[in-house]
């Protein structure tokens, strides 16, 4: 009777096992490489899970508690702010081009707003407590031809007050022992109960930035 299984009284020559055993070995990187693959897919796509409820939006995060000193001496504080937009702003009287320009253009556009104007208020904080006094602050604000409240205070306070609207500012030596400040651009329109609306960019359109004060006054 013939064997019905021949093949398994076969030799297998030395050579054939090497090359089965490659084939083995190929076999198994590849599927290390898909796993590699997939975790890698996992860890790196978005990830499109709903964020928790309790998770602070970017508008809760701006803003907070601080108390800072107006040009008259009087102490302003976040508190006395609320009850009316405002748009706030941080810089140095000694800016060469960002804090006029950013100044001027506000005054500009809270004309163009008309008599919705008078609804919100212009705040300017100075970061350079050093140089500049609330008495300079004042007449650095009286400049632009209408009402800011210029206020700064020491350095702890202000450093309170740019935490607290994660603002950011920076001493930068210019040589001869002087100094000029790099410091965040952009105006915080904040509403009446002192929650951020929204953000003017310092390159934002004139038109854009508009809108956003109508809707802060709206």
């Amino acid at each position: 009777m013939a064997d019905p299984f021949p093949e398994l009284e076969e030799d297998v020559s030395p050579q054939r096992q090497a090359e089965g055993l490659k084939t083995l070995r190929l076999v198994l990187w590849g599927v290390v490489v898909l796993a590699v693959g997939i975790g890698l897919f996992a860890m790196l796509a978005p990830d499109r899970s709903p964020p928790p409820s309790d998770q602070a939006s970017y508008a809760d995060l701006i803003g907070g508690p601080f108390a800072l000193t107006a040009p008259d001496g009087a102490r302003v504080t976040d508190q006395t702010l609320k009850g009316k937009p405002f748009a706030i702003f941080f810089g140095f009287t000694r800016c060469p081009d960002v804090c006029p320009t950013t100044l001027s253009r506000m005054a500009q556009l809270r004309k163009q707003l008309g008599k919705d104007g008078d609804r919100f208020r212009i705040v300017f904080v100075s970061v350079d407590p050093g140089y500049d006094s609330p008495e300079d602050i004042g007449r650095y604000v009286a400049l632009f031809g209408t009402p800011i409240l210029g206020l700064t205070g020491t350095d702890k306070e202000v450093d309170a007050a740019v935490k607290a609207y994660r603002a950011f500012y920076e001493k930068v030596p210019t040589g001869g022992g002087d100094y000029t400040i790099d410091h965040t651009a952009s105006v915080y329109l904040m509403d009446a109960s002192g929650k951020l609306q929204s953000i003017i960019a310092y390159d934002e359109t004139n038109p854009s930035a508009l809108a956003k004060l109508k809707r802060l006054v709206g």
